[in-house]
């Protein structure tokens, strides 16, 4: 669930930037239009998206032997997924009301605001997925501690 969801995420993104930048390259207001209705679905796509990585990523440091404070790398995913999230439930209001206004008589909105967003979030995932992919080395203090409770136990069964 974790890896779909993720991914879906960073497709989405993707996506949500493709109908930005259809929308910036524009001069037709019908064409401004369609890119703000556009984007006002995918963010019905992207929150959900964006909640179901957080959440399964938490379940899944929490019931795996990565941990989900015993390693920096899950950590760091932990921190910039949730910062990610955040961001994007913050923007959604504002998207979803220009979009409603935009779908009036109305000159659309002009899309340059939008770009920002996507560009830093499609940064950030891909950050997210190079630390999935790579898992760098490196235990935090807790993990530190924790691991050496765990070798002793071992060292402890293995010579009575």
């Amino acid at each position: 669930m974790h890896v779909a969801a993720s991914v879906g995420w960073l497709g989405a993104v993707v996506a949500y930037l493709g109908l930005v930048w259809a929308g910036l390259d524009s001069s037709d207001p019908q064409a401004v239009r369609s890119a703000w209705w556009g984007l006002d679905q995918l963010t019905r796509v992207l929150a959900p998206l964006s909640v179901a990585a957080l959440v399964s990523g938490v379940v899944q440091g929490l019931i795996t032997p990565w941990g989900l404070v015993w390693h920096y790398w899950v950590m760091v995913k932990l921190v910039l997924t949730a910062m990610a999230t955040t961001v994007l439930l913050l923007t959604l209001p504002e998207v979803r009301a220009w979009a409603q206004w935009a779908a009036g008589d109305q000159v659309p909105p002009d899309l340059h605001g939008q770009i920002v967003h996507p560009v830093a979030g499609l940064v950030v995932l891909l950050v997210i997925l190079a630390l999935s992919v790579y898992k760098p080395r490196g235990l935090t203090p807790y993990g530190g501690r924790r691991r050496e409770v765990r070798l002793a136990r071992v060292d402890e069964r293995n010579n009575p």
